[in-house]
């Protein structure tokens, strides 16, 4: 998993609430599980005019021009401005994987479905939670600046924006630990290596009986 310490990037808009996994990543794009490839089919229902099927090529499908990322002032943005509910219905972990593989690696909102948020954090996606005061002044700002950017201090748990106005959030410590370092569930197994190998040794060693069945 990609580490994620501080992230200065574009921001880009999802000015709606209740937005479900489905339409993250659609189900007809669930059958693969290698974590990559999804980013082309992000939003795929809103970004095309046609239906998106896997293993399509996307270049050739015609483009929804009101749709906000479709739009080139949201090239490349890294952080993502939406509303309440956001990542609610199934508990698909494709949907962070398609937020990731598209180049966003936070999510803004007033609150999150309670499997999404765990499952960015496990994918390498900080979900963000403000107040809804606050998610109004960023809209009314992204809306009027072209090129809006803000910084996302993890570690200090603050974004900042090009005036220097800071906004606290909180975060569980383990999981800004885990996100800070890169690690995901194996990573943190990972870590524990040796000790799991010296406990297979001593427990071949304690049962032979049942390793010597193992061919």
């Amino acid at each position: 998993m990609k580490a994620l310490t501080t992230v200065t990037g574009l921001v880009a808009p999802m000015d709606r609430a209740n937005v479900d996994t489905d339409m993250i990543i659609p189900k007809q794009f669930l059958k693969s599980i290698k974590r990559s490839g999804f980013g082309p089919n992000l939003f795929d229902q809103l970004r095309y005019l046609d239906e998106g099927q896997p293993g399509r090529d996307n270049s050739q499908r015609p483009l929804n021009p009101d749709f906000p990322l479709n739009q080139a002032r949201f090239d490349g943005a890294a952080i993502l401005l939406s509303r309440a509910n956001f990542g609610c219905g199934s508990s698909r972990e494709h949907a962070p994987w398609a937020l990731e593989d598209y180049g966003f690696r936070v999510v803004i909102a007033t609150s999150f479905a309670d499997i999404f948020y765990n499952n960015c954090f496990k994918n390498g996606v900080l979900p963000i939670v403000v107040d809804d005061a606050q998610i109004d002044r960023w809209f009314k700002r992204l809306d009027a600046e072209v090129g809006f950017t803000l910084t996302v201090d993890l570690p200090n748990q603050q974004v900042i924006d090009a005036e220097g106005t800071r906004v606290a959030f909180e975060v569980n410590d383990f999981r800004k630990h885990c996100l800070v370092n890169g690690l995901d569930d194996i990573g943190l197994t990972l870590l524990e290596a040796d000790k799991i190998r010296q406990y297979e040794l001593t427990h071949a060693q304690q049962h032979p009986w049942v390793f010597g069945q193992i061919k």
